[in-house]
């Protein structure tokens, strides 16, 4: 009788080489296969029948194969199965799948499941590309009959090709289940589930794989039985339960107690550039509030973009300094960390007290550096400011008051950690910022150790940022606007989606890994996406404010193809922007190079930037007005948001210009819509969280979000609510009702999950 924790070899039906697979898929235990779910079910009690079917549903279809055929046509060879209940027919249609001819034999039980579509043929349905499976005849043991016929059937993601499909993973997680009947271990206290109405961990694990007769058909398909209730709500318990007690953890670790007294009040006003909005004010008082407190500070400053989070933590690092304490500021990149130097120093010739600011970056000759290093460690460099290199073995700070991380996102968790651990000091006050909206479930879980700041207003003197979308044939206005704007002293960011030619090996595509993939190129798309195209006239009047006239010029790249930033800098330079100072600018650069361009256009310099996704970050450059994204449609709407937060940081009007391709996905109009709707950039990450997912939503792994098993934070927020608020109650007291032999059984399913699974920091 296996364990839980019995490694996945071990199980019946596995073996060495099977568990080689499911390694690869981070299955390596029999409770990881036991929670790697079905990701939908069928209804094989009540099979939908064929005279019952509305074109545009989705549906599972149980029926019998009446004949199939390979068809080559001109573009690609299609598959075709036809399948009968009793007079009437479907039609199934797969793209590119030469390798189904053989699979399919007449008079074969199949069950199909896809979006059902009207046929003109002698069928009276067709399904485009369904998911099938072929169903046991009367020959198959008894087992695979029990596991796939007559009852809702799970459907799994496959572990690894046919072999280990639904099938595969049916029956040796059925056996499975037989053998752990009675040995699961409960993980959380009885009182608990009562009190929540939850089942017990067997009852959920064996009810979510094959769930009973009569389990409501829409619960399954939502995810919300009892069963998934319950795993999910326990996976978002120990997460949550693990970060409250990091944050009681931290509240008892020696901190320092800033003083927030008139000199430091006074010192604060002297560097004041404008007068501080509210949201402002409010934010500065809860980070000084926590740094007054005798407990390390642990806040996360979070705001849209240009609403004044780096003012805001430039107070902040005074208040450090005027308490005989050192500040540092790290930054992703060595253009936004040279850009906080540069205005680090502006903003202090203000003060009476004339900060000595170093900068410290991995470009620095060794000269620079080593003195550098020096003045930190002697406590003489008042604010540090750096990248990556502050958190090197060499640097070594004399009296580190306060560390402010920019971006977050882009470090790793650990390395937030890592600057704070100096020998012998208490520990320094951290204050992590971030332009990137982020909705507040995603929040709760990936900064749930942290107390939130939000910045919700804008500073006074931002003016809105005209937005519009124009197609790419239309570019020659998009290019004599550009020009009207550089004759009025202006400058300009062009950007593109990839740096040129091949998409391979271009670190600025990762944006389009999304789920419409870009362009939506399916063959029986075209024609509804040509009947959408005769319908773009009347979004295009929306742009004649920025260009009035109707010139229609073909795209100069050709109709096929992205335009890319190399290709076009040229194109443009010696083309329709001739006679301009055109600069170009891109990841491939190296940073010397990349940092000349960039303080050139600072200077005024260049006129007209093109660059990629390089610039999406924290570039401020006042005088530009014009951003123009060609291929929009490429990008991710937090991107879109936060190149457009690049203009708009003067006293001049700003343009947004969202170029697009030839053809535009349903969800790349869907984010072109919203960009041209809204500017509030909470709005915008709400609905690029609920388009693209949590596992997409910050483009890299390193963001630190958890990898969940069976939660979901767009479709579980409401049990994310509730585990925060049962973590924190059990955290202060799980109350008398819980018996020692279950706080024994919190406390290590706790430390496996955060240890093995999350991959975060140590929460035992």
């Amino acid at each position: 009788m296996p364990a839980l924790d019995t490694p996945v070899k071990f199980v019946r039906g596995v073996g060495p080489h099977v568990a080689d697979l499911l390694a690869q898929k981070s299955i390596q235990t029999a409770e990881d296969l036991l929670y790697h779910l079905p990701f939908r079910y069928e209804d094989r009690q009540n099979p939908r029948s064929l005279d019952e079917l509305k074109p545009g549903e989705v549906a599972s279809i149980i029926g019998e194969v009446r004949g199939a055929a390979l068809l080559r046509t001109r573009r690609m060879p299609l598959f075709e199965v036809t399948i009968g209940q009793g007079r009437f027919a479907l039609k199934c249609i797969w793209f590119n799948a030469p390798y189904l001819n053989g699979k399919f034999q007449a008079g074969q039980t199949v069950a199909v499941y896809g979006k059902v579509e009207a046929s003109r043929s002698t069928s009276n349905f067709k399904m485009i590309q369904p998911q099938f499976e072929i169903l046991p005849d009367a020959s198959a043991d008894a087992e695979t009959r029990l596991l796939e016929v007559g009852r809702i059937t799970p459907v799994y993601e496959s572990l690894g090709g046919s072999r280990l499909a639904s099938r595969w993973q049916r029956k040796v997680i059925f056996n499975l289940l037989e053998g752990v009947h009675g040995v699961v271990p409960e993980c959380l206290p009885r009182s608990m589930l009562d009190r929540l109405s939850l089942p017990s961990r067997e009852i959920a694990l064996r009810e979510v794989h094959f769930p009973p007769e009569g389990t409501p058909f829409p619960q399954l398909q939502s995810f919300s039985t009892p069963a998934h209730r319950r795993l999910i709500f326990e996976e978002l318990f120990f997460l949550e339960l693990g970060l409250e007690l990091k944050r009681r953890r931290m509240k008892q670790r020696e901190g320092i107690a800033f003083a927030a007294n008139d000199k430091v009040r006074e010192a604060i006003r002297e560097v004041l550039p404008f007068h501080p909005t509210a949201a402002q004010k409010r934010a500065l008082g809860e980070i000084v509030s926590d740094m007054r407190a005798p407990s390390p500070m642990r806040r996360l400053l979070q705001g849209d973009v240009g609403s004044g989070k780096t003012i805001v933590a430039f107070q902040a690092m005074l208040v450090a300094m005027e308490n005989g304490y050192q500040a540092a500021l790290m930054a992703p990149t060595e253009i936004l960390a040279t850009q906080h130097y540069l205005a680090a120093r502006k903003l202090f010739e203000r003060s009476s007290r004339k900060p000595r600011i170093v900068l410290l970056t991995g470009s620095l000759d060794e000269d620079r550096k080593r003195t550098n290093r020096g003045l930190i460690n002697r406590g003489e460099a008042d604010l540090v400011i750096g990248t990556h290199a502050l958190i090197e073995e060499k640097v070594e700070f004399g009296k580190l008051g306060l560390v402010v991380v920019d971006e977050q996102h882009r470090f790793g968790v650990l390395q937030r950690f890592k600057l704070m651990k100096k020998p012998n000091q208490p520990e320094p006050d951290v204050l992590v910022m971030t332009a990137t909206p982020i909705p507040r479930t995603l929040a709760l879980s990936l900064y749930g150790d942290l107390d939130l700041s939000i910045l919700d207003e804008l500073p006074p003197g931002r003016m809105p940022i005209v937005t519009r979308r124009v197609a790419g044939e239309r570019a020659t206005e998009v290019w004599e606007f550009v020009r009207k704007q550089v004759a009025q002293s202006r400058q300009a960011y062009i950007v593109y989606p990839v740096i040129e030619g091949s998409k391979d090996d271009q670190p600025e595509l990762d944006f389009s890994q999304e789920p419409d993939g870009g362009v939506d190129s399916h063959p029986l798309r075209q024609e509804r996406e040509k009947d959408e195209a005769r319908g773009t006239s009347a979004r295009k009047c929306k742009t004649a404010e920025l260009f009035p006239k109707a010139v229609r010029e073909a795209n100069p790249n050709g109709r096929s193809g992205l335009r890319s930033a190399v290709e076009m800098h040229e194109k443009l330079r010696t083309g329709p922007l001739a006679g301009l100072r055109v600069g170009l600018l891109h990841g491939r650069l190296d940073a010397d190079d990349k940092d000349v361009i960039m303080r050139r256009f600072q200077r005024g310099e260049i006129d007209v930037l093109v660059a990629t996704t390089v610039i999406e970050v924290g570039v401020d450059v006042p005088n530009a007005t014009v951003m123009v994204v060609d291929h929009a449609e490429r990008f991710g709407l937090a991107q879109l948001h936060q190149l457009r937060g690049r203009v708009g940081r003067g006293a001049a009007k700003s343009y947004c210009i969202l170029m697009t391709g030839d053809r535009v996905s349903d969800v790349g109009e869907e984010r072109l819509n919203a960009m041209v709707r809204t500017q509030d950039g909470f709005e915008l990450a709400e609905l690029d969280l609920s388009m693209r997912g949590p596992g997409e939503f910050f483009g890299t792994r390193q963001a630190g979000l958890p990898d969940f098993r069976v939660a979901n934070l767009l479709r579980d927020r409401q049990l994310l609510e509730l585990a925060k608020q049962e973590a924190a109650r059990f955290a202060i007291d799980p109350g008398p009702d819980v018996t020692q032999e279950e706080r024994g059984h919190v406390r290590a399913q706790l430390k496996q999950s955060w240890q093995r699974r999350y991959g975060l920091v140590e929460a035992g």
